[in-house]
């Protein structure tokens, strides 16, 4: 099999996996549809652009074919970039203002139209010679280039904001929403550099190297979606939002601050007393023993407003939510596991029992706080 026949065959194989995780997302049960559909177009773009691996642009549709598919391309980024939102915030709903992201598009085809649709009719032979260098081709890979690291950065962006809005609203350890996407924009910047430079590679005259380099790509590509097949079979958890409305407590501060006329030793002794009440009823009540415990939750059985709740765990005492409440957990997992009379008990039995819901978030959370792990430090009181 030559390196033609190898890229043919990656090709078709890739096309059919992606449109089969289309499918698969189009039709699996699951509350954040939105997010599903988003992720399935996205991968019907992909399929379109991984069929020119195979297609062979023989007749005017083929020609008109590979026309379209260089250019469809420019709907996947904005496809991911939405995916993102759709799963980061449970409340995302698309509206008229997103169609902008169709503007790299219409941009594109309005330039093709007149460089490229009417100059079919000539030779074939000629026009197929003469197409990577038509200057519309480069403006094309170069729009691409830019709209891919817009939309990169834009993804970092939303990933770092949700990340803070998490862990200062969520007490529920599993971050594994945020990873995975995170691991996911990786994986495509990894796999565009490669495909940029592979596109470098066209012009170099070095056609060998360009072949192979295609192969390399058709590989990743597979290798890719496979791994996402593998992510939506076996994490089905992955779809966890948070609402887009709540604020980063560093934008409401400013509020906060504005609404206090009164002189800064009540304020002091307001806050204090504040941190007084509520350390005592995490305490007393022990409500970080809930795995799902938020913010707003914590706020209503303390009876103080969640803005306030917010501004005093993440600013005055300097802790995010998150950290704040896994402290407790810890230190109720650390006084089970210095009890004699429970060591019966094995470690997955007590990190249920003190609020968290995984082995690798409690081992992860226990060593941070004691610098051991579990079994070590059981051993060691």
């Amino acid at each position: 099999m030559d390196k033609l026949d190898l890229l043919q065959g990656i090709g078709k194989i890739s096309v059919f996996v992606s449109l089969l995780l289309a499918f698969f997302l189009f039709t699996v049960k699951t509350e954040n549809k939105l997010a599903n559909r988003l992720f399935a177009w996205f991968f019907i773009f992909s399929a379109v652009d991984l069929s020119g691996f195979f297609i062979d642009t023989v007749t005017r549709t083929e020609l008109n074919w590979e026309i379209f598919r260089a250019t469809a391309c420019l709907f996947e980024m904005p496809l991911f970039y939405l995916f993102v939102l759709a799963v980061c915030y449970s409340d995302f709903r698309l509206q008229w203002k997103h169609l902008i992201h169709l503007l790299p598009f219409v941009v594109v085809n309005l330039v093709f139209i007149p460089g490229i649709y009417l100059n079919l009719d000539t030779d074939k032979d000629t026009f197929l010679s003469t197409f990577n260098q038509l200057p519309e081709i480069y403006f094309i890979q170069i729009l691409i280039e830019f709209q891919y690291a817009f939309y990169i950065v834009s993804v970092f962006l939303i990933l770092k904001k949700y990340r803070h809005i998490y862990l200062e609203n969520y007490a529920n350890p599993s971050t594994a929403t945020y990873k995975w996407l995170f691991q996911i924009t990786c994986v495509f910047l990894t796999a565009h550099s490669i495909v940029a430079l592979k596109n470098l590679l066209r012009y170099s005259g070095y056609r060998e190297i360009f072949l192979w380099a295609n192969v390399l790509v058709g590989s990743i590509a597979l290798f890719i979606t496979c791994w996402f097949i593998m992510k939506a079979l076996n994490h089905p958890e992955l779809f966890r939002g948070v609402n887009s409305k709540l604020k980063l407590t560093k934008d409401i501060l400013p509020e906060v601050d504005g609404d206090k006329s009164a002189s800064t030793n009540v304020q002091n002794d307001v806050i204090n007393s504040q941190i007084s009440t509520l350390k005592q009823y995490m305490a007393e009540k022990e409500p970080f023993l809930d795995p799902s415990l938020t913010i707003q939750e914590l706020a209503n059985q303390i009876e103080i407003p969640v803005r306030d709740l917010s501004v005093l765990i993440n600013h005055k005492m300097d802790q995010h939510f998150f950290d704040f409440v896994n402290e407790y957990r810890i230190q109720k997992a650390m006084n089970i596991l210095k009890d004699e009379s429970k060591n019966q008990l094995t470690v997955l039995e007590i990190l249920y029992e003190v609020g968290f819901n995984s082995k690798s978030s409690f081992n992860t959370s226990f060593k941070k706080y004691t610098n051991l792990t579990p079994t070590a430090y059981r051993n060691a009181s």
